[in-house]
């Protein structure tokens, strides 16, 4: 059976980090012919579900267009094209290990061509070292033993819908992240063989991507970690992405990827990383930008006399991915199984709930273990629904220190970091 906009269930204005149309996509909401246990994905859920861009705004408000960009599925949301982001629906964010595909794009420049000889591209480390580098890829290869594993990347500014009033910068949901297998060199062995010296306390990054305005004087991003952090044997100068030579979009041929903080420390395009005797102050680490208040802000205000600090791990999330944000079932169907993923940057998840009611009551989930630290974990569950009906199902996830998602995004800033609000899908039983 197909659902038409007269029988779409209406949801109530109160819906949390999202508006009505980003809640159940509206006239968007698509169905099919349905047996026990079957999905009616929201097709096109994730273009009602954050900012639109340029493109799809012109395509009109009853039919967006879907997103348009090679090897990449036409279900990724278009946040902006200039420069280009994209996030993944909740519900293709199913799989165990993200496929290319389905992976959200985060740009802060412009995209480089692709690389003429993969091999010949070259990265160097200097700064505070004793012994600078300048290695080639096929070099890296060849010098150092590479590592696969699989992690979450996610953008410093996931789940900024989820403020209000709302914050600058793109209005992701959830689906700032994904979880690869990423293949390359521990870059705390390189950083070793350069021989860091005791002065060293901050990395700068630097990349290939041309700034927006074409002005070679500017970096379209330049952020930096502390040296404790960039030993972490997970951090890894990537070459491969699901055991494919790692793609132009995300980076390729060579990117730094450092899991459990913002994405946007794992610099894509890769060309140098500059050891410094102070924090970095290159593009992307001064003023508000990723960074948290100290104290809380009145909601909307402009942070005055505020002091600020760097975020660095990232929030406690779950998401659930089937069933998809306005499926439908049919008569009786009283069994809901469901799953999706949970994870919170350096801090392991200790668990995640369910609820069909608001929060009064939790039922908790069942979750996978990590492949390697840094995963994300899957986790399923069953609730028996009392009737048939219309649900709202929140998820939360909490990590081993007791920090647990609100129900709605807490300590607003300017830039909207930090925002992991519950996770909520409709569905209608009947």
């Amino acid at each position: 059976m197909t659902m038409t906009n007269d029988d779409a269930p209406i949801i109530p204005a109160r819906t949390v980090g999202l508006d009505r149309r980003g809640f159940l996509a509206g006239a968007g909401l698509a169905g099919a012919a349905l047996g026990a246990g079957s999905v009616v994905t929201a097709a096109p859920a994730g273009a009602q579900e954050s900012k639109p861009s340029e493109a799809a705004k012109a395509a009109g408000p009853a039919e967006p267009a879907a997103f348009a960009y090679e090897g990449k599925d036409s279900g990724l949301t278009g946040l902006g094209d200039r420069p280009l982001v994209a996030e993944t629906p909740a519900h293709l964010l199913d799989d165990d290990t993200t496929p290319i595909a389905k992976f959200f794009i985060r740009c802060n420049g412009q995209i480089p061509e692709p690389a003429a000889d993969r091999d010949a591209w070259s990265l160097t480390i200097d700064g505070e070292v004793e012994a600078p580098l300048t290695l080639s890829l096929k070099e890296l290869r060849e010098r150092f033993t590479p590592r696969t594993f699989r992690m979450v990347l996610e953008c410093g500014g996931n789940g900024r819908s989820s403020f209000q009033p709302p914050a600058r910068g793109n209005q992701w949901t959830n689906g700032g992240a994904g979880c690869a297998e990423w293949t390359g060199i521990p870059l705390g062995e390189v950083l070793r063989a350069a021989k860091v010296k005791p002065s060293a306390r901050y990395t700068a990054h630097h990349g290939a991507d041309p700034h927006l305005s074409g002005d070679a004087k500017k970096e379209s991003l330049s952020r930096g970690m502390p040296i404790a952090k960039a030993m972490d044997a997970h951090n890894l100068l990537v070459f491969a992405m699901n055991g494919e030579p790692l793609p132009n979009i995300h980076g390729g041929p060579l990117r730094l990827l450092v899991p459990g903080w913002p994405g946007s420390l794992s610099h894509k395009w890769l060309t140098r990383i500059t050891l410094r005797d102070r924090e970095h102050d290159g593009q992307g680490m001064t003023g508000h930008s990723y960074r948290l208040p100290e104290r809380p802000l009145v909601p909307g205000s402009k942070g005055d006399g505020v002091p600020f600090r760097i975020l660095e791990s990232m929030p406690v999330r779950a998401v659930t991915t089937s069933p998809a944000n306005g499926t439908r079932l049919p008569t009786g169907a009283h069994d809901l199984d469901l799953r999706g993923a949970a994870w919170g940057g350096d801090i392991p998840i200790a668990r995640v709930e369910v609820s069909i009611d608001g929060g009064q009551t939790w039922t908790e989930a069942t979750i996978a273990p990590l492949k390697n630290r840094y995963d994300w974990h899957r986790w399923t569950a069953r609730i028996k629904l009392p009737s048939d009906g219309y649900y709202e199902v929140f998820a939360r996830a909490t990590d081993v220190h007791g920090r647990t998602q609100p129900t709605l995004a807490t300590n607003w800033n300017p830039q909207g970091y930090g925002g992991n609000a519950q996770h909520r899908i409709a569905i209608l039983v009947g």
